[in-house]
């Protein structure tokens, strides 16, 4: 009962609240997850996306009322979809362990492709029995991230499609999440879709929501922005497939401050406080708030040299990158 009734206050404040954050750990030098919480706490955050059930970072969001968003590691997805009492078993030491901690969604994977697709909506399934049988089936929803990779089509936003190598995997998936109320969670980069050319040759300033007017047409939609245009262009790719009723969640977004073209403290700050501002307001098509997730809490130096390891919000030392106000 004490797990199900922080569900629901996690869900009553992370609507309250438009913008969460992922904390990451592909790092050797960050501070202890009670100065992490804190942080969280301090900066205005009610919502927060961890990769994977890590003890420390648990233990600290426990009585907190901090959404979380909690994944299920790739790797443990071929047990996952092969056996229901390991799900149970998953579910008992992950979630049910933690009857203080205010889960809201539980991600089986993230990015997944290949072959791996193939565990994803058995792992799904048993999951979701594994929940229900906890007594969590209505309160923990059950969902996957997808990459951005898998959108072949970004602009005009109606005519958004998936990649013909991801249809045949997302289907099911999609099925899935409409048939329990669960949410698409979409990581998408405005940051990628200027560098490798998505959406052809666009200023930047489409990307950092710093253009002046209307850019893209669509329709009677006019869209200012590549964020809009991409949370859009997802969902028009879901009902392509015949799927409607499935929200949106973008699971990460942001600019990196240093490491590759238009990376730059300056960029990484107008395109997170921007989106800050913007995404209570939704999207020309879906005018409502955009649940959204900016990666990420910090810089991670385990990460792959370059703009990989220049996401972050803070630095490990738990210094600001670059001023933000992320709080009302």
């Amino acid at each position: 009962m004490a797990l199900l009734l922080g569900v629901i206050f996690a869900s009553i404040l992370t609507r309250a609240a438009s913008v969460g954050v992922c904390y990451g750990m592909s790092a050797n030098n960050l501070p202890p997850a009670s100065t992490v919480v804190g942080m969280l706490r301090d900066n205005g955050f009610n919502s927060v996306r961890l990769y994977a059930p890590d003890s420390d970072a648990l233990a600290a969001l426990a009585g907190t009322g901090i959404g979380v968003i909690v994944g299920a590691p790739n790797y443990v997805l071929p047990e996952l979809a092969a056996s229901a009492s390991a799900a149970a078993a998953w579910v008992r030491a992950n979630i049910a362990a933690h009857p203080d901690v205010s889960f809201r969604y539980l991600t089986v994977g993230n990015e997944v492709a290949g072959s791996d697709t193939q565990y994803l909506v058995p792992a799904m399934e048993n999951v979701q029995g594994a929940l229900a049988a906890a007594g969590l089936g209505d309160a923990v929803k059950v969902t996957t991230a997808i990459s951005q990779a898998t959108i072949a089509v970004h602009v005009p936003p109606s005519a958004g499609e998936f990649a013909d190598e991801s249809k045949p995997f997302l289907l099911p998936v999609l099925q899935f999440l409409e048939r329990t109320g669960a949410p698409l969670l979409a990581n998408l980069y405005p940051y990628f879709v200027y560098t490798y050319k998505a959406a052809g040759d666009m200023d930047v300033s489409f990307m950092l929501f710093t253009a002046p007017g209307t850019v893209v047409q669509d329709g009677e939609y006019g869209y200012q922005n590549m964020f809009d245009a991409s949370v859009d262009a997802v969902h028009a790719a879901v009902e392509r497939l015949g799927v409607s009723g499935v929200d949106v969640v973008v699971s990460e977004t942001g600019w990196p401050s240093a490491g590759g073209e238009e990376a730059s403290v300056e960029n990484a700050r107008t395109y997170n406080q921007n989106l800050v501002s913007h995404v209570g307001k939704g999207t020309p098509r879906r005018p409502w708030k955009v649940e959204t997730y900016v990666f990420s809490m910090f810089n991670e130096n385990l990460k792959e040299a370059g703009v990989e390891q220049n996401w972050g919000l803070f630095y490990p030392t738990t210094d600001r990158v670059y001023p933000i106000t992320f709080g009302k």
